[in-house]
């Protein structure tokens, strides 16, 4: 299987991708103790929400240093965050109409210029029209907002709740619209990092009830980045060992040297307290 390795830190840029499933408070406490142990320099954490379990996710890694991206979602919707050990930097983002939380568009600095990430959480849908169409509606606004992956270095990464055209098993629930979104990152300057990496591995980043996978959770690389990749595997100890979410992590390394690194610490120590000002 082509999972994650135990490797010395290697120089580069590296990625997470991970579906925290709107987790409850107690659930995201768990995670950030996980994520606090990653060496990762950037999380996609994607199926956020606006419920306290977010929240203090994101409140915990602000107030240990990193930049945070996260739109908070209206009630009752799913969204992304972005979390940084580097500092953001300017650029033109991608942004959505329709659904907009489920797309956050931010870039780090590198010593070559910004590398730009696009968090994806497409919807998923069961086989009602409703639904479907739903899934269609933003799976088209992507494709048209998302600029050609030629020439800027981008990394396009999350739950996509879509699969490769020979994925196996197939799953005739599959329709053509969303098979098609996964041949238009390639017709469109984009790469599968993992299938990059692994061409014959077979992966599940989610598995059924009657063990069913599917590799839903993807990160796609623009051409300037491809011959860059370094490594991309699945991570499943939060899924099958630690019981955090229902996915597997995705995590990439790009071999980019980062800049403008931020000091950050260990977001599960609670700070002390400020000191009450006495008045006299």
């Amino acid at each position: 299987m082509a999972t994650e390795a135990a490797t010395p830190a290697r120089p580069g840029l590296s990625f997470l991708t991970f579906n925290i499933g709107g987790p409850a408070l107690e659930r995201a406490q768990r995670q950030l103790a996980w994520l606090a142990q990653r060496p990762e320099d950037v999380f996609v954490l994607t199926e956020t929400t606006p419920g306290p379990g977010c929240a203090y996710l994101a409140d915990r890694f602000r107030s240990a240093g990193y930049e945070v991206a996260y739109p908070v979602p209206d009630k009752g919707e799913r969204g992304v965050m972005i979390v940084s050990r580097l500092r953001l930097a300017a650029h033109q983002p991608v942004t959505l109409d329709y659904l907009p939380y489920r797309a956050v568009s931010t870039a780090v600095h590198t010593t070559d210029g910004p590398l730009e990430i696009l968090g994806l959480y497409v919807p998923s849908r069961d086989a009602t029209a409703a639904k479907t169409e739903r899934k269609a509606r933003f799976i088209a606004e992507c494709q048209d907002r998302t600029p050609e992956g030629t020439g800027t270095p981008r990394i396009v990464m999350g739950d996509l709740n879509i699969l490769e055209p020979d994925h196996r098993p197939r799953y005739p629930i599959f329709r053509p619209f969303e098979y098609d979104y996964y041949r238009w990152f390639g017709k469109t300057g984009y790469h599968d990092a993992f299938r990059h990496v692994h061409p014959g591995a077979q992966e599940y980043s989610w598995v059924g009830r009657t063990n069913d996978g599917y590799r839903y959770d993807h990160a796609f690389v623009s051409t300037p980045l491809l011959g860059l990749v370094h490594s991309c595997a699945y991570v499943h100890e939060p899924r099958t060992e630690k019981n955090l979410t229902d996915h597997s992590g995705l995590t990439l390394r790009v071999d980019v040297t980062g800049d403008q690194h931020l000091t950050v610490s260990d977001p599960t120590s609670t700070p002390e307290p400020e000191p009450e000002t006495t008045l006299f």
